[in-house]
């Protein structure tokens, strides 16, 4: 599995501003060409995509999804969802705008193409539809750490996952046992335990923030199957 540094606007905290599944990559306007290369390369999607999802380059917070679908906020523009729709055309994919009050959704589920873990604070009705639209074999509602935004504290792949290092041995136990694959604890960008913030991983590859130390990468390519 390939694993490369990357900061994103100057930033290294690249997962809050993109989304990657298996065969595409969403990123807000303006990536250098080296920046779209790195995704390209390592993560070996077919695509990049341009777009603000309401209006905010901060894609990887607002949208969450993998292979089969996508979840977007619901006050995602209409011409920011008739773009997507186009864009992805060739792709067998299902696009769902959700009704949650909530709009950060890549921080409120945890998912990879089989399971998903959604925070407490998403409304009931949205469960079912997050079963469907992703394809998945079950969906549960739990907090991770008494937080409800279990889509911020970790990463999983099919291949593995990486979780905030202050989890506790039960919620590890129970995390491997429920997606099936082992977890790493990890932090990125120099010791920060919001995993999401600074990672963006498939089953192909993974790319991490500029700041990310060499054990912590290797924490994160042992989590996420590299081993």
């Amino acid at each position: 599995m390939e694993i490369d540094k990357l900061s994103v606007k100057g930033s290294p905290h690249i997962g809050v501003y993109i989304f990657a599944n298996d065969q595409f990559a969403i990123v807000p306007p303006g990536l250098t060409k080296h920046e779209k290369e790195v995704l390209l390369n390592t993560l070996k999607v077919n695509d990049i995509v341009e777009t603000k999802i309401a209006g905010s380059e901060l894609i990887g917070v607002m949208i969450t999804g993998n292979n089969n679908g996508l979840i977007l906020p619901r006050n995602t523009l209409d011409e920011e969802y008739e773009f997507l729709r186009k864009k992805l055309s060739s792709y067998s994919l299902n696009l769902y705008i959700s009704r949650s009050k909530h709009t950060a959704m890549g921080n409120i589920v945890l998912s990879n193409t089989r399971y998903a873990i959604v925070g407490s604070v998403l409304e009931k009705q949205e469960i079912p539809k997050i079963k469907d639209v992703l394809g998945l074999e079950d969906v549960i509602v739990r907090d991770i750490m008494y937080l409800n935004i279990p889509g911020s504290l970790g990463v999983v792949t099919d291949k593995g996952g990486v979780i905030h290092p202050d989890v506790s041995d039960d919620e590890l136990l129970f995390l491997e046992e429920y997606f099936k694959v082992d977890f790493e604890r990890a932090t990125v960008n120099a010791g920060i335990p919001f995993i999401k913030s600074g990672l963006i991983a498939n089953n192909y590859g993974v790319v991490v923030g500029e700041k990310t130390t060499g054990p912590e990468i290797l924490r994160i390519r042992r989590g996420l199957g590299g081993e």
